[in-house]
């Protein structure tokens, strides 16, 4: 047979209710959530950061992290509303390796998933209860939306999910930011193509239902580089990057046109310290441009508490990635009251 059928998962409602979020955390959730539309749409001038580890995956270093970036999230919430990456599940170019917490509660045994949609829900709660910091995490498998649609406040689409028809109607019933990030190839044509199908309304199948969509008219764009046909990488946050997008949102029946940059992936050639030189740029396009400054709402920065990565093999030096390398506590710190400076 082609499949060995393991165990049956719990529903939604069942795993909501062992790990409930509380009605103080869910008011919290639905703040930060109009917050972030609100500086999507332009209603909000403020700047977004959405950073955090590549992989979220050790509750205890991903919450000191959330525990330190409050507290300097609290003191730039004027000028930067920062909302930490909680990635759960990691997307693999060949399909091997460590694909989250989501799947691998412990990374150094057997997958589990049931007991990864539970520490995957457990950290999100914790985040929002314990510091008050609603989350963003990557819909790399869109079934699993109804077992976190209490706890997101913000929602990517991975450069290899976004050609794909599921993805792209089920963000159209999403009620919160979405960002779609360009494909590996680098096609701004097949990213808005993704932010249109998002926006627009949907009839189709969904977690075991017939189900008809309103649109999400959060849906936008996420640049994050790409990968020419002989393997280089190549950079798509330059100034004459943004003005082609924004000249391509204006040829298509989109509103809202806004743009995030991912600092890290293609665009810095995961060469990770790379990321503080492409914000700067980044926000100094922002002041040279009006334009610009009304397209790009945000950056998205991988950072966890020690820089660099480790292989999972090792896995002994705490906070550190066990994916891609990230920065350090240290420059995340500085390079958030930068960014708040320069907003």
């Amino acid at each position: 047979m082609s499949f060995n059928f393991l165990k049956k998962m719990p529903t939604p409602e069942e795993i909501k209710e062992e790990l409930p979020l509380s009605a103080e955390a869910r008011e919290v959730k639905k703040k930060r959530d109009r917050e972030i539309a609100d500086i999507i749409t332009g209603a909000d001038d403020r700047f977004l950061a959405i950073i955090g580890p590549c992989s979220a995956d050790n509750e205890d270093a991903v919450l000191e992290y959330i525990e330190r970036l409050s507290r300097v999230a609290d003191k730039i919430k004027d000028a930067v509303l920062v909302v930490p990456r909680i990635y759960t599940n990691k997307p693999r170019t060949t399909g091997e390796g460590y694909k989250g917490i989501a799947s691998q509660p412990d990374p150094m045994e057997k997958p589990d998933m049931i007991a990864g949609l539970k520490a995957m829900r457990h950290m999100h709660i914790r985040a929002i209860s314990e510091f008050g910091m609603s989350a963003a995490d990557e819909m790399l498998y869109p079934e699993n939306w109804v077992y976190v649609n209490d706890l997101l406040s913000y929602v990517a689409i991975g450069a290899r999910s976004v050609e794909d028809q599921h993805h792209r109607l089920t963000v159209s019933g999403f009620d919160v930011a979405s960002g779609m990030k360009n494909p590996t190839s680098g096609d701004f044509s097949v990213m808005l193509n993704s932010v249109y199908a998002a926006q627009h309304p949907h009839h189709f199948t969904f977690a075991g239902y017939e189900v008809e969509t309103s649109g999400n008219l959060l849906a936008h764009t996420i640049l994050r580089g790409a990968v020419s046909k002989h393997g280089n990488t190549t950079q798509n946050y330059h100034y004459e990057d943004l003005i082609r997008l924004l000249s391509m949102y204006n040829d298509m029946d989109i509103v809202n046109p806004a743009a995030i940059i991912d600092a890290n992936h293609s665009n810095s050639g995961k060469q990770f310290k790379q990321q503080i030189r492409i914000v700067h740029e980044v926000m100094h396009n922002r002041h040279f441009s009006s334009d610009i400054h009304s397209l790009v709402k945000g950056v998205m920065i991988e950072s966890y508490l020690v820089e660099g990565n480790q292989k999972i093999s090792d896995h002994t030096t705490y906070g550190q990635s066990i994916t891609d390398a990230c920065l350090g506590w240290e420059d995340t710190e500085r390079l958030l009251y930068e960014m708040a400076e320069q907003a």
